[in-house]
């Protein structure tokens, strides 16, 4: 039995998150916004019946059983973990922090039975399923380099707000940066453990965003990444990642994986391959159109991949007669809190990088840190 949804969220990706749902069977019971102004326009535009800006009323709402948290980095965690502990089927976007995301893995753990899922559509994408799939087959052989380039415009909005504010998840880094470096561990089996890195903001400036207010958010990254091989002879896979968001025109998304006996590259949404001695490169996905309405906030990767995702909740929840029981095959191949806290901590890494100007460890968090940590040690100071 399908769930009943409320959504979090009232942007480009809940406009088009709805429909999608809608469209599987699922019944949107609530929308949440930051105003009550905006959750009623949504409401209105969407046809839901409830919609409100206090998220209590959402939480509890006794038709509401799969939550959809596609709102500020700075604020789902909160929505997150309370959805979990009130028994709720979480799927959300990123947390702002590593420490944020250790608290969302940590309501996780205590909910296992519970459905809890980051948002990255990539995943989901036909194009990156194949591609996983002819990378175990060995298509490429053994695995040595992976290369992204992610080309388009701002990803500003039109007034100031979190998306220029770097310390509140803001940027190309942040919100492009981390789907990369999660599809890159779903697509080669393996984590990375040491991050390069170099972060800019060319626009702090424009007509909209003026006086004293600055833009802090990267709009272009350039990082490194070197992923597992911590004992092998090969080293592991190297992986390059370019992020410009200065770019006017049509959106980039390509994607490219080379080992010892050929490669393959995704370009938007189709995907090639070409074998060592091959003359030239074959299709061997193409694009299988898009039928639903274009959505200039979204490249079409991640739209046909939220897209793929619906089908496999519905699938998932289908399985089960009890409307918050789900099945894991459906949707296993989805990200966990656990991959999200991953993908933080090397987003956090690639940061202390543009820093130091040094190759950085990546260390995942296994406990909560202390948060008077830095008032102790000014105590000890002080008393000694």
């Amino acid at each position: 039995m399908l769930p009943g949804v409320g959504v979090f969220g009232t942007g480009s990706t809940a406009r088009v998150l709805v429909p999608l749902l809608k469209a599987e069977g699922f019944e949107v019971h609530a929308v949440w916004g930051k105003s009550e102004e905006e959750a009623g326009c949504l409401a209105k535009e969407l046809g839901i019946p409830f919609h409100t800006s206090r998220s209590d009323d959402v939480l509890l709402h006794q038709d509401v059983d799969l939550v959809c948290v596609y709102i500020p980095p700075s604020m789902t965690r909160q929505i997150a973990v309370k959805a979990l502990g009130i028994g709720k089927n979480v799927l959300c976007e990123k947390a702002a922090t590593a420490v944020d995301s250790f608290k969302m893995v940590t309501a996780a753990r205590y909910y296992p039975q519970l459905l809890s899922i980051m948002g990255n559509t990539l995943r989901f994408l036909p194009a990156f399923a194949a591609m996983r799939q002819l990378l175990v087959e060995r298509y490429v052989g053994e695995m040595q380099v992976c290369d992204v380039r992610v080309y388009g415009p701002s990803l500003l909005d039109q007034a100031y707000g979190w998306t220029c504010e770097e310390l509140m998840g803001g940027g190309g880094l942040h919100t492009v940066g981390s789907s990369v470096i999660d599809l890159l561990s779903y697509l080669t089996g393996e984590r990375a453990h040491r991050v390069h890195g170099l972060l800019r903001t060319f626009v702090q400036q424009n007509g909209l965003i003026r006086g004293i207010r600055r833009v802090t958010s990267d709009d272009f990254c350039f990082f490194q990444m070197l992923m597992g091989g911590t004992g092998s002879r090969s080293g592991g896979v190297c992986c390059t990642v370019t992020l410009n968001f200065n770019m006017p025109g049509s959106f980039v998304h390509e994607v490219m994986v080379v080992g010892s006996t050929g490669r393959l590259v995704a370009r938007g949404t189709e995907l090639y391959g070409q074998r060592n001695g091959s003359k030239s490169e074959e299709l061997l996905l193409g694009d299988s159109g898009w039928v639903g309405p274009e959505v200039k906030e979204m490249p079409l990767p991640h739209l046909q991949g939220l897209s793929s995702m619906v089908k496999a909740l519905r699938e998932s929840f289908q399985a089960h007669e009890e409307r918050r029981s789900w099945a894991r095959g459906p949707v296993a191949m989805a990200p966990t809190f656990e991959d999200g806290l991953y993908v933080q901590t090397v987003v956090e890494a690639v940061k202390r990088s543009s820093c130091s100007g040094e190759w950085e460890c990546v260390e995942i968090m296994s406990q909560e840190p202390d948060p008077n940590h830095n008032l102790c040690e000014a105590l000890q100071r002080n008393k000694n």
